[in-house]
């Protein structure tokens, strides 16, 4: 088992994901709050991890629940589900949905909590995208159905104070060898929702049901407008999710990971820029947001930030690394 899935083998990832309310209660509404829709339907589960959606689409009045994961958590997650009641309900595959076989031709719906930092850090969506391809009936649905990815201008001297200037002079030493990569990495950590001095800008859209792998990689012009004066120190990635239904009647769901939602595990994905650049009220960033798998870990992306100064139009270039 590689290094990916033996991270999902350990018990405080799924304490970490379970306790994250924003995340599994959207999960859980949209079964719960569209009972009528699921009635009867053929669910998959990909990724299940400890069988929490897969318990949800059964609760919910799902017909039959295949839950897919390649982690020896799946062993954990067949007692969960006994202790439950719920074996009669839910059988559980172990492997990779590649490679694997399903009982049936088709499923009515696809579960995944596929997201990673900075939505696609993981790669774990392309998996998802395969099973879509291999089961998803014509008129089925992916839970969730859309997502996007958004950036915004941030503002925090006291911030970038603490994760990197902080190494210039630890009680009278130089530490600054221990800088590292900050300005090399999208660093995941929570942004103040006063931080943000931008309206939001979205960089990716992708529909679910029909985006591609290739279409992952994107590369994407943006304009920043400052709401305020300000000094710009990064810029703030986040992405929102939605949960979409066809049937008359049935209720969507959404949850956003942006600074002015509540923090989620996912946090934000903050790109620091190698200078701060003073904006005003109305002036505007423009540049290009460039985000692909990397080439040496498929899990990790590789990120490039191309913007002009707005003062002194001078053009610049900052890579990063979301790992």
């Amino acid at each position: 088992m590689d290094y990916y899935f033996g991270s999902y083998a350990e018990t405080e990832i799924h304490e970490v994901m379970l306790k994250d309310a924003v995340r599994t209660e959207s999960y859980r509404d949209c079964f719960y709050l569209n009972k009528d829709f699921f009635k009867d339907k053929i669910v998959l589960d990909v990724g299940c991890g400890t069988g929490i959606l897969s318990m949800f689409a059964a609760k919910s009045g799902a017909k039959h629940v295949y839950a897919v994961d390649n982690s020896t958590i799946i062993l954990k997650a067949k007692e969960i589900v006994q202790r439950n009641g719920l074996s009669d309900k839910i059988t559980f595959i172990r492997g990779e949905v590649e490679h694997i076989q399903l009982p049936v031709e088709t499923v009515d719906c696809i579960v995944s909590e596929w997201m990673g930092y900075f939505l696609l850090f993981e790669g774990m969506f392309d998996s998802v995208i395969t099973a879509r391809d291999r089961w998803l009936a014509p008129d089925g649905i992916m839970a969730p159905s859309y997502a996007n990815i958004q950036i915004a201008g941030l503002e925090d001297a006291d911030w970038v104070n603490d994760k990197y200037h902080f190494w210039n002079d630890v009680y009278g030493f130089d530490y600054s060898c221990m800088k590292g990569t900050f300005l090399d990495d999208g660093q995941v950590d929570i942004a103040r929702k006063d931080s943000i001095i931008s309206e939001p800008f979205v960089i990716k859209e992708l529909a679910l049901d029909s985006i591609t792998p290739p279409e992952l990689d994107f590369k994407t012009p943006f304009t920043l407008k400052f709401t305020k004066k300000a000094r710009l120190h990064a810029l703030c990635g986040w992405f929102d999710i939605r949960f979409d239904f066809p049937a008359p009647g049935a209720t969507p769901v959404f949850f956003s990971t942006g600074p002015a939602a509540t923090p989620t595990h996912w946090k934000q994905t903050t790109f620091v820029l190698d200078g701060a650049l003073d904006v005003d009220t109305g002036s505007v960033l423009e540049g290009v947001f460039e985000c692909k798998k990397s080439k040496e870990n498929a899990r990790e992306l590789e990120v490039v930030v191309e913007y002009v100064v707005p003062a002194s139009g001078e053009k610049k270039r900052q890579t990063f690394t979301v790992r």
